[in-house]
């Protein structure tokens, strides 16, 4: 801003803000709806728990639309309290969305630990999975974002300053990933799956791995805190913090943490139930001849549940910082959060021997076509997503449809072939 009053800038950026739609007014027309919800969501699950006592069509079916209503529930309670607590410290909403993002991964965790603990290889598969599933709904929703006279729709700026850089990271660690995975199994000693020869990532692998992802999702969260919600000068309308109306008033303290924690609870009995429906569905696409990786693909859609339901409720309120906030964790959050829990837990399970190790060793997953090929397919997804997003800040409808494109032909890849 060289050459131009600072203080008359943020007036000008300030005007600009309050010409977009008001994303607070509609808040207290919600009322007790998350409420109902919840209500409803869990006499559904209670409905299959108690007084259906065979598990197939009706049981699953039951699970899984009372565990959606209760993620769905749960996400309204999530929202509630970041945007309270953002108000409190004056956060953008980006940022704000980005911790309700963290807090949805919750019931997808919940969901992969039952998995993991039944079919670590299937579960692993479903993990990486999830990524492709996430980026394909980033690129449909980026179609549904509001755009200018030109059909580009402009991104807020941390995303395009710090999520570019995590979607750089990522294709680098899958390309990384899935080569090392390659070698390892082209140039292995012995024929069998164990640790020892080659053909399988050990438990020290999976400990290694998923510590160093894990410290890239922290220096992420921090950078994104300390850059765009700290007091500063705004430079665009996406730094403008949020706002209260005027006959608005702070949440409390007290109600903030009880709905973080009543939102939690809700997601990890809502991720449980879509956890156990999504393990019939898979059970009855087996037997009527479906391949593995297209149970895997089911089961990622379900596990990522929690994220698209807040990302729908965020868009329906007009919040679409906090819904691009969801769609772009939806990815990010899987190769530094959950894939490196998903693989903590898989090293844990094994060494506590709820998982067997393969061959008797400390191998855990095995490096096959399954496998590796959900890796590799990771990087051009992750490739193609930086390009379009870090080159202007904007998504063009050719960029739109390029991603979605992209993305659905990786998944039909991954379905036919993989």
């Amino acid at each position: 801003m060289t050459g131009i009053n600072k203080p008359m800038a943020y007036t000008q950026i300030k005007n600009q803000a309050e010409k977009q739609p008001d994303n607070h007014k509609g808040d207290n027309q919600h009322g007790k709806q998350w409420l109902w919800m919840l209500i409803s969501g869990l006499l559904l699950i209670g409905i299959a728990t108690f007084f259906v006592e065979t598990h197939g069509w009706l049981f699953g079916i039951l699970l899984g639309v009372g565990g959606l209503i209760v993620v769905f529930a749960s996400s309204e309670m999530m929202i509630m309290a970041v945007d309270g607590y953002a108000k409190r410290k004056k956060m953008n909403s980006f940022v704000a969305g980005t911790m309700a993002g963290l807090s949805s991964n919750i019931p997808e965790l919940v969901m992969l630990a039952f998995v993991l603990m039944a079919t670590p290889r299937v579960g692993f598969i479903v993990t990486i999975l999830t990524l492709h599933v996430g980026a394909a709904a980033f690129g449909l929703y980026c179609g549904a974002l509001p755009r200018d006279v030109e059909g580009n729709a402009h991104l807020p700026k941390p995303l395009v300053g710090l999520s570019t850089d995590l979607y750089a990271a990522a294709a680098g660690v899958f390309f990384s990933l899935g080569i090392i995975m390659l070698l390892m199994k082209a140039f292995s000693l012995g024929g069998g799956t164990g640790a020892n020869n080659g053909t399988s990532l050990s438990t020290t692998d999976l400990y290694v791995f998923g510590t160093i992802l894990l410290l890239i999702q922290v220096v992420a969260i921090t950078r994104l805190v300390k850059r765009f919600s700290s007091e500063h000068k705004p430079e665009s309308v996406e730094d403008i913090p949020l706002e209260m109306a005027e006959d608005e008033k702070l949440m409390p303290i007290g109600s903030i943490v009880l709905f973080a924690l009543a939102g939690l609870i809700a997601s990890i009995v809502g991720g449980h139930s879509v956890g156990e429906f999504a393990g019939i569905l898979v059970h009855k696409l087996e037997a009527a001849g479906y391949s593995e990786m297209f149970g895997a693909i089911i089961l990622s859609v379900f596990a990522s549940a929690g994220a698209f339901v807040m990302i729908g409720t965020a868009h329906a309120q007009k919040k679409y910082n906090i819904a691009m906030a969801n769609a772009s964790g939806a990815i990010t959050q899987v190769p530094f959060l959950v894939l490196p829990i998903a693989m903590i837990m898989l090293a844990a399970f094994t060494q506590s021997g709820i998982i067997p190790a393969l061959d008797g060793a400390d191998g855990v997953i095995p490096i096959d076509i399954h496998t590796t090929s959900a890796i590799l397919l990771g990087f051009p997804s992750m490739l193609v997503l930086w390009k379009a997003v870090q080159d202007d800040g904007k998504v063009n409808w050719l960029e739109t449809s390029t991603m979605i494109a992209i993305f659905l032909l990786v998944i039909y890849l991954l379905i036919a072939h993989g």
